[in-house]
């Protein structure tokens, strides 16, 4: 039976929290979504529920061309494909979808993000920082176990997870998406060791 594959969005964007996170912790990416579909039409993380409004974060669903996103001509970023089982692929999906069901409980992890610039653990299960919803999805499906607190970890860090970066560059040059690349088109996988 063939495996499925899931789709980690890394991000930077130009908005001053990206760039204090940038700074403190010297990350090239700083914003985490996950998508199911290679052609990432739809992306779910937690972030600005409002596009100019910081202070009010929340689980949302992502578009490239729309909110934060769509304010950026150019918005660097990677996009990693991970190779999993239809078990894993269906607890993802079902995962995320509690999550589309039950979207109004959960908030942005504020204490959670200062917390994790000074390194120190802390776990709330209704408020998740950006990659640290990305890692509850993976860890809860069997897919990465980093064997820390989901609030520390940073976006970079889903690098570690094994898998194989299939762009690399400016996420608004939309050649890319869901094209079908051959092994030479490929960016080289990063080597980790697999969990």
């Amino acid at each position: 039976m063939e495996n499925k594959k899931i789709y980690i969005v890394l991000t930077r964007t130009n908005t001053i929290l990206s760039r204090m996170i940038g700074f403190i912790k010297d990350d090239e990416y700083t914003h985490a979504s996950i998508s199911l579909d290679r052609h990432l039409s739809k992306m779910y993380s937690f972030g600005r529920k409002y596009t100019y409004n910081p202070f009010v974060g929340r689980f949302v669903k992502e578009n490239l061309n729309e909110g934060v996103y769509g304010r950026h001509d150019n918005l660097h970023g990677l996009v990693m494909e991970i190779e999993v089982t239809r078990e894993q692929y269906r607890k993802a999906e079902n995962l995320i979808n509690e999550f589309i069901l039950k979207k109004d409980l959960y908030k942005y992890n504020y204490i959670g993000l200062i917390n994790c610039l000074l390194n120190r653990e802390s776990c709330n299960n209704h408020r998740f920082l950006c990659s640290e919803f990305v890692y509850y999805i993976l860890n809860k499906s069997s897919i990465a176990n980093f064997n820390k607190s989901g609030n520390l970890v940073r976006p970079q860090e889903l690098l570690n997870i094994k898998g194989r970066v299939v762009f690399s560059g400016n996420l608004k040059n939309t050649n890319w998406s869901g094209k079908a690349c051959s092994e030479s088109e490929l960016i080289p996988r990063y080597q980790y060791a697999e969990i």
